[in-house]
């Protein structure tokens, strides 16, 4: 279970993202590689595009080459055009200081950029990025392939089948994720065990949402292992599913980094009691949430625009609960939901749809608020 990965998307900084604490971020860096770990993931477009060089200074710069693996990703999203890609990596490169990378994704592979809303093909097909990829890592300038996903089971398992090229995925996976029902946790760590293909866990501790719980969730907790950090039941969720790379934290303190460390060197499968207790504490955390999950669940076999109302009431109160709402990750799933379920942009709005429960209960408003804050907050 030694697979622990230092996520550089939240690294210390002083006055802004770019202002870069390296005094602290150094001693992460070395505190992380003592206790024998050596996965380090980052993008080139966290911390505004800086991330890439941080990672250079504190690690790259400062250890020998094969200390560490390294992992970055290729900004799909910001719909580069295929005239730019080429550039664009080898800008990465440059950002990293290394000749090649060790694991390279494509930064989230999701509905509207893989099929486009029309379903005839987004941006990943338009530019031919699986093609670059192939021949970067043919030059041996990356030394595995993989994605990272946000969005269905059923398309990944399309897309695990249309490239066979990929070796791994990266997902977001936590104990509130795992039965999310826009998230698919579940069913796509599910998928990709199917398809043969490694794991990396992302979002392990939500960032930061689950590091923290209300009163009676912790109580839960506590109760069986008083000495572990609320986030360590999460992180070790997670560290123990089987064909993981790596499970990624997003770090920002080094009391942070001892802690994780510290959890995954001495973490073994979770027992039977303490699934039982991570399970209530999840079942309280979401009865927290504005809209409590108990009235969630009345809901259920009510579709909005093809989506499940339950998930998007779900979705929009998990999100709530989170130390900054607008950036939790659930906000794009609905996204991707709506462009798989009827081939809209819901930036574009929505044609009025009435949501009527079984005994005539008009949640119309309900739902629309949801999906308003949702379209609002997301990216």
């Amino acid at each position: 279970m030694k697979n622990l990965g230092f996520g550089m998307m939240r690294l210390p900084v002083h006055s802004g993202p770019t202002d870069f604490d390296y005094e602290q971020l150094n001693r992460m860096v070395d505190a992380f590689l003592a206790a024998g770990y050596t996965y380090f993931d980052t993008s080139f477009v966290y911390h505004n595009g800086k991330s890439e060089e941080a990672t250079r200074k504190a690690l790259v710069e400062r250890h020998p080459r094969e200390s560490f693996t390294v992992a970055t990703k290729f900004p799909t999203f910001m719909l580069i055009p295929e005239e730019k890609i080429e550039e664009t990596f080898q800008s990465q490169l440059n950002n990293l200081g290394v000749d090649y990378i060790d694991y390279y994704l494509l930064h989230n592979i999701q509905t509207v950029y893989y099929d486009g809303y029309d379903g005839n093909g987004g941006i990943v097909k338009t530019t031919h990025l699986f093609d670059h990829a192939k021949k970067w890592k043919a030059d041996g300038k990356i030394r595995h392939l993989g994605i990272s996903f946000h969005s269905s089971a059923k398309l990944l398992d399309r897309v695990l089948t249309e490239h066979p090229e990929i070796e791994f995925v990266q997902i977001a996976l936590n104990p509130i994720d795992w039965d999310s029902e826009l998230v698919q946790a579940g069913p796509c760590y599910e998928v990709i065990r199917k398809h043969g293909r490694k794991v990396v866990i992302m979002e392990a501790v939500k960032g930061g949402g689950l590091a923290k719980l209300p009163g009676n969730a912790e109580a839960v907790l506590k109760a069986i292992h008083p000495d572990w950090s609320i986030a360590s039941w999460s992180v070790r969720f997670s560290l123990e599913k089987e064909d993981v790379i790596a499970v990624l934290s997003g770090m920002s303190t080094l009391e942070q980094v001892l802690d994780n460390t510290r959890t995954a060197s001495e973490a073994k499968p979770l027992t039977g009691e303490e699934k039982k207790a991570l399970a209530e504490a999840m079942r309280l955390y979401r009865e927290s949430a504005p809209i409590r999950q108990s009235e969630i669940e009345k809901y259920n076999g009510l579709l909005y625009h093809g989506v499940p109302v339950s998930a998007i009431l779900q979705a929009y109160s998990i999100c709530q609960i989170q130390p900054d709402p607008g950036f939790s990750d659930d906000n794009n799933y609905l996204k991707n939901t709506i462009a798989e379920a009827e081939h809209l942009d819901f930036h574009n709005g929505l044609e009025k749809q009435a949501v009527i429960t079984d005994d005539g209960e008009d949640i119309t408003s309900l739902v629309e608020n949801a999906v308003a804050w949702l379209t609002e907050h997301s990216f």
